[in-house]
């Protein structure tokens, strides 16, 4: 009988697909995977690959971006009801009004969020290019969305902008305390904290590095410490024992878990190549704005 390996295998020959995963989902996803990546790195393999059909083992706004910068290409997304809750943590009268209120003024909008608030945006980001975009853009004032967390980060590494925040945060990063770290800290005083900028601005302040999650993995694998405190989803936990198997990586708090990431499935995979279902359609002229803001981002971080 075939394995279900097997049969992900031999539809990706007959579909002509490449899979995609992002950090965070399962680990028998991210094993079984084409390609595994950050949000920016995702974007640029979706741009790349030869191949006609792209597969995506990640959520809503990745599949979006995906079909935005390649719109002759067939989107599927493993599960379609992975979704991230800080994509819809703003809206388009919030951009608006902002438009209204100030001059000189750039909206830039972090990859996490919708197409539709990509077509509204100057600009998009990734946690990883996020500061060298900013620093590049003319205009003088940030209104930047949906996340208030990364933000401030931002804020903090290109003080001569003026930045208006938005309250949108990334619900699994927000809730990751400095009390948990510091007690982890405290258990294990050799080991250096790692941080992805979505997390409050008191965790970052107690960060040894503040990163993308691709940012956290290449630090952990070059820097000669043997222990790491990890402040980001614990599915890069898989990537981080991969590269490093006799270094130990320690998750503050408990349950540090996106749920709509460890949605996807192996089967989910299969059916998903089989049938066809789950394809991302956009709207015609809501991807040509949108893809201008992602174009813009890929120009700049060149």
């Amino acid at each position: 009988m075939q394995t279900i390996l097997e049969k992900i295998t031999q539809l990706k020959k007959e579909k002509d697909a490449v899979i995609l995963a992002h950090y965070y989902v399962p680990d028998d996803v991210q094993a079984i995977s084409d390609f595994v990546g950050d949000s920016y790195f995702l974007s640029k393999k979706a741009t790349e690959a030869p191949q006609q059909t792209i597969l995506f083992c990640g959520v809503s706004f990745m599949g979006e971006s995906a079909k935005i910068l390649n719109p002759d290409k067939t989107i599927l997304m493993a599960d379609d009801k992975a979704d991230c809750p800080m994509a819809h943590m703003v809206s388009i009268e919030k951009i608006k009004e902002i438009r209204n209120t100030y001059d000189d003024l750039a909206v830039v909008c972090y990859i996490n969020s919708t197409a539709e608030i990509k077509s509204y945006s100057d600009v998009c980001v990734t946690s990883s290019n996020a500061v060298e975009i900013v620093t590049a853009l003319p205009q003088k004032s940030i209104f930047f969305i949906p996340d208030k967390n990364l933000a401030h980060y931002i804020a903090t590494q290109v003080p001569d902008k003026n930045f208006i925040y938005h309250d949108g945060y990334c619900p699994i990063h927000d809730r990751i305390s400095p009390e948990a770290v510091v007690a982890c800290k405290e258990k294990h005083p050799n080991a250096k904290i790692l941080v992805h900028p979505e997390c409050p601005p008191n965790v970052v302040a107690l960060a040894d590095y503040t990163g993308s999650t691709s940012g956290i993995i290449d630090f952990a694998t070059k820097d000669r410490g043997t222990e790491f405190i990890i402040c980001t989803e614990e599915g890069i936990g898989y990537e981080l024992r991969q590269k490093n198997p006799q270094k130990t990586f320690l998750f503050p708090e408990k349950n540090q878990t996106c749920q709509d990431m460890k949605l996807i499935t192996l089967e989910d995979i299969a059916n998903t190549l089989e049938t066809g279902n789950n394809q991302v359609h956009l709207d015609e002229e809501m991807m040509k704005k949108a893809r201008h803001s992602l174009a813009k981002m890929h120009e700049i971080a060149k």
